[in-house]
């Protein structure tokens, strides 16, 4: 049954539209017969876990992809659960404002942010997406449709639903916070020839909140040797002489190490690092000139990259592509993990020494609620550095498939850190669920899950191997 919306239906038409499409979901969810597993049938995907074709019914959740309402005054919206980030964007900057975080890639969904978690270069000082939610109405795996906020009796359902993945249940509406922008983002790219220098810059910007005497409202890096890494230190200014764009031949992770300041459009900074996936769309030639002036503009984002992985991945091109060149395969290394910054340096001597992937984004994070998330559980006094990395590696004779992976997870560890779900995992079930927090989880489970319609989150993120 439906209850406990946490929206007045008669407020608009567009939300009164809402109410008829959760209804239409939830009938077709009690059509799915109670001894099959379910799993969301969506038109994107973010994640990395690719083990052939999806077991199941589809749960059609496509029409819940709007951005409902958007209110200045109380610096909230009201958005779908399957309304992408690109959609976001687009309703939000009419107003001049925007969600405290906005992750990089246009098609990752707001409802996907929250269960699978999301970060950008606001996370140091509005931490990640889930933690600008107000309230969140969930469709259970036991078939309900339940609000959850942080002072209800779902208030256990609305901590542990980040990290969940889909296994207790499914957002479908979502009130967030929003916050005032300006127009344009000045950015100073700022070179570092030392992890360690980097990570002290890193502990300073954030503590303080400003470099070189001015606000800084966004803050990433990328490191692409041992001695060459960068600090991209963003503000808001209402206007700037000119913009730089990166959608066309140009290429934004380039202009790092040939730019000491930049200019975009808030719209174009968003989404800087979507044209080219970050740097990933070089393994597809996308960055050579002339394959980049024939290759359609409209094709030049994340999700289409995406799909020629997923493609790839079906027929194994790139594994016999490193077979042919002597290896004895490849192993692909996606990945994000959150280091401590103070351990941050440590990390990537291991990464340039064991692994060998570059460049590498960084990302620094810290939780704005003390409370915590018990399914992904940081320690709020604590800043950390995403360092994400996404790539493969030839193995050599002797290696197997996870050898990489596994020496990543094992000194994330050592060094008090947490990995992403949304890519592969090979812990053991003992050890995923000392680190995603066994207790909790069952708990949930049984409450809002009893008949296991949803696959469990060790099933999901690491299954059999």
């Amino acid at each position: 049954m439906v209850t406990g919306m946490g929206v007045d239906p008669g407020t608009s038409s567009a939300i009164t539209g809402h109410y008829d499409e959760v209804a239409a979901v939830v009938d077709s969810y009690r059509r799915i017969p109670r001894d099959r597993p379910v799993r969301l049938a969506k038109p994107t995907s973010n994640l990395f876990r690719f083990r052939g074709d999806a077991a199941g019914p589809g749960l059609d959740v496509g029409r819940l992809n709007r951005v409902l309402s958007v209110d200045p005054a109380t610096r909230t919206a009201q958005v779908q659960g399957m309304a992408t980030y690109e959609s976001v964007v687009a309703a939000h900057l009419p107003h001049g404002q925007m969600p405290l975080v906005i992750p990089q890639l246009k098609t990752i969904t707001l409802g996907g942010a929250v269960a699978g978690l999301g970060i950008e270069a606001t996370s140091f000082r509005s931490g990640l997406p889930h933690e600008s939610v107000r309230e969140m109405d969930v469709l259970t795996g036991s078939g309900e449709v339940v609000t959850a906020r942080p002072d209800n009796e779902h208030a256990a359902l609305f901590r542990g639903f980040p990290n969940s993945y889909g296994t207790l249940g499914y957002a479908l509406r979502l009130e967030v916070e929003t916050e005032p922008i300006q127009p344009c983002v000045r950015v100073r790219h700022v070179r570092f020839s030392t992890a360690q220098e980097c990570a002290a810059a890193i502990a300073e910007i954030c503590r303080d909140g400003e470099f070189e005497g001015h606000r800084v409202d966004f803050l990433d890096g990328t490191v692409f040797t041992g001695d060459e890494q960068y600090l991209s230190v963003g503000t808001y200014v209402p206007e700037v002489p000119s913009t730089s764009d990166y959608t066309g031949q140009d290429i934004y992770y380039k202009s790092l190490r040939r730019k000491q300041t930049d200019h975009l459009t808030a719209h174009d900074y968003l989404w800087r690092w979507d044209t080219d996936w970050f740097w990933c769309s070089r393994a597809f030639g996308v960055q050579h000139p002339a394959v980049r002036r024939l290759w359609p503009r409209r094709y030049r984002r994340s999700d289409a990259y995406r799909r020629i992985v997923a493609w790839d991945r079906r027929l194994g091109l790139s594994d016999r592509l490193s077979r042919a060149r002597g290896a004895a395969g490849s192993e692909p290394v996606i990945q994000d993990v959150e280091i401590p910054v103070d351990r941050l340096a440590e990390f990537l001597e291991f990464f340039h020494r064991e692994i060998g992937i570059s460049p590498i984004w960084l990302c620094p994070v810290k939780l704005r609620d003390r409370q915590g998330w018990p399914l992904y559980p940081m320690d709020p006094d604590t800043l950390y550095v995403n360092v994400g990395f996404w790539s493969a590696v030839d193995l050599r004779p002797g290696e197997r498939l996870g050898d990489y992976n596994r020496a990543i997870e094992r000194v994330v560890g050592e060094l008090d850190g947490h990995k992403s779900l949304y890519s592969d995992s090979y812990y053991d079930e003992d050890e995923f669920w000392r680190l995603y927090n066994r207790p909790a989880y069952e708990e949930l489970k049984q409450r809002y899950d009893p008949d296991q319609r949803l696959p469990g989150l060790y099933e999901k993120c690491v299954g059999k191997r």
